[in-house]
């Protein structure tokens, strides 16, 4: 028996022609170092200068200081009265964002579960909520509040921010919701599971990821809160938030290293709940592509 030509040949091997891509490793890690730079400048200009004089800012703008002035803090805490108007951020930004989520959590449930006419014309409103622009509604909300006998308050700003943020969260965590996947719901609802277990106990935790980045997204956004905290809350010490307190340390001589200051002490607390709520998101994806 004997056996072909063609098939006592060895074959050869192409050689596997390699991406072109390799050529962006070496690429894309300056350009790592110049977006984290980018990101760095403009934080590490305000700690600097926080701790200048006005002199110091404007002919020196990023050298370090020459006496470190740690008073600065302290006389925007005092001036501001900072610690009552972070207080007074915290509450509302934190109700706020309960609010919004406790609303927006059972409407994405639905509409994501759903799909028909009517779903999608929900859906078509919450989009249309983008299209009114924030001061068209200004005047309304103003007589909104002293109708109910609640303007210049906190309670008012605290059910108004959720009702300006839903559109955005409920058509965000909708798209998160629907990737719970078909055989996992039947499977609950086989087991005997209602709406509000399905919701509790198999989409939140799937949309866990969702949910956290709709926090912090609301959370950046009620904390910067500045045009309806200045017309609805009002500016009495007591009340105002932190955005509001910020701009007392403006005047006609202005010392710029103790708003600067301010300004870093405004921006810790929602630093550190972005660093937090950040890593916990990181979690739920980790764990999300495991379980998967």
């Amino acid at each position: 028996m004997t056996t072909s030509t063609s098939s006592r040949r060895p074959q050869r091997v192409r050689p596997v022609r390699r991406s072109r891509q390799r050529g962006a490793g070496p690429l894309a890690i300056p350009l790592s170092w110049l977006y984290a730079l980018l990101l760095a400048a403009p934080l590490y200009y305000l700690a600097v200068s926080a701790l200048k004089t006005n002199i110091e800012i404007f002919n020196h703008p990023f050298a370090l200081p020459e006496h470190w002035l740690w008073h600065n803090f302290r006389t925007a805490w005092q001036t501001a009265d900072l610690g009552q108007a972070l207080l007074n951020s915290l509450l509302i930004s934190a109700v706020a964002i309960l609010l919004t989520l406790g609303l927006a959590l059972p409407a994405s449930f639905a509409l994501a579960r759903l799909d028909n006419r009517l779903s999608r014309l929900v859906t078509g409103a919450f989009s249309a909520g983008f299209l009114i622009p924030p001061f068209a509604a200004l005047i309304p909300t103003v007589i909104l509040a002293i109708k109910l006998h609640m303007f210049y308050t906190r309670e008012f700003q605290m059910l108004f921010l959720p009702a300006s943020a839903l559109p955005l969260s409920v058509l965000l965590l909708t798209q998160f919701m629907r990737t719970v996947p078909p055989a996992l719901v039947e499977s609950a609802a086989l087991d005997g599971a209602g709406n509000w277990p399905l919701l509790i106990h198999v989409f939140i935790p799937i949309a866990m990821p969702g949910v956290i980045s709709v926090a912090i997204l609301q959370l950046l956004t009620f904390w910067n809160e500045y045009l309806f905290s200045l017309t609805i809350t009002g500016t009495a010490p007591d009340i105002r938030t932190a955005q509001v307190a910020l701009p007392t340390l403006i005047s006609d001589s202005t010392d710029f290293g103790v708003l600067t200051a301010g300004t870093v002490l405004t921006l810790v607390p929602v630093y550190v709940a972005y660093t937090l709520a950040n890593r916990r998101m990181q979690e739920a994806l980790t764990a999300g592509a495991v379980k998967g």
